[in-house]
């Protein structure tokens, strides 16, 4: 199991990607407030500056560092690593968070395709790739947290680059742990950071106000660091519209299509909105 406080503490370092807001953001709050030197990556030089001198007014200004960085771009995510060596000598958290959701339709250009694939499934295997041997190679116990969502798991209608990016994003994450726990001396675990409906620039849309169903990016990364004190590799969040129960629930459901040989997607097929009903409320 994961002892956090070997990791999150005084002088250790943490990397976050979409660093600047955000989940990223309340993320690197919390390990500047437990002493952790923290290095934010992100694309908006503006917000970075913002969310630089906030986090430097937590831990200051030597322990804070924020770095433009684009994820799609392997080497940039390179030239981060190199930079966070440089300042802080190691890495014990990396949190590969950066992601987008343009909407997407089976058919829409494949340059719509490729960027939020290149973003947020290979963001997260680039980063991993690039962190992770110098994390294990360190020897010291650390963490790589890879965010995904709910939608690569159940995969409903509607967005299924964003689904497609997400669901890879899951496999990766599993594949990840199943071969740090199988590597002699590694000190590394890997966690699945799927989040509920938050109020983040990702969701919000043209809302300004956050939705009552809403968590917030803080009320996440305090669920967050309650599971990895747990040690859990899933961290299943819930929001304040749909409790674990409801989750586990639609996801025992979308498992079933392929047990029970249904129409895909059958949580949203006519002909099942009874049955989906029935299960749901435990009928």
């Amino acid at each position: 199991m994961t002892n956090i406080q070997d990791i999150i503490k005084e002088s250790n370092v943490a990397v976050i990607t979409g660093g600047a807001s955000g989940i990223g953001l309340a993320a690197a709050r919390r390990f500047a407030e437990a002493g952790m030197c923290v290095a934010i990556a992100d694309l908006d030089a503006d917000r970075l500056g913002e969310a630089r001198a906030e986090l430097e007014a937590i831990a200051g200004e030597a322990n804070v560092m924020a770095v433009e960085t684009n994820v799609a771009h392997r080497h940039e995510l390179e030239a981060l690593e190199r930079a966070v060596l440089q300042r802080f000598g190691r890495v014990h958290v990396l949190m590969n968070n950066a992601g987008i959701q343009p909407g997407t339709s089976i058919f829409s250009a494949e340059a719509n395709w490729d960027h939020i694939l290149t973003v947020n499934l290979m963001g997260v295997i680039h980063g991993t790739q690039t962190f992770g041997p110098n994390m294990l190679a360190h020897g010291e116990p650390g963490l790589i947290i890879n965010t995904g969502s709910k939608q690569g798991i159940t995969t409903p209608p509607g967005n299924p680059a964003y689904n497609v990016s997400k669901a890879g994003v899951k496999v990766f994450t599993e594949a990840l742990q199943h071969e740090l726990r199988n590597t002699e001396g590694a000190k590394i675990s890997a966690h699945l950071l799927i989040p509920g409906f938050v109020f983040t620039g990702l969701t919000k849309g043209d809302r300004t106000e956050k939705p009552d169903a809403a968590w917030t990016a803080a009320q996440t990364v305090d669920f967050m660091m309650e599971s990895l004190e747990r040690g859990d590799f899933y961290i299943l969040c819930p929001d304040n519209d749909v409790p674990r129960a409801l989750d586990e629930r639609r996801m025992a459901w979308a498992i079933g299509d392929v047990i029970e040989n249904r129409p895909p997607l059958s949580r949203w097929h006519k002909d099942y909105a009874e049955p989906f009903r029935a299960f749901v409320e435990g009928e």
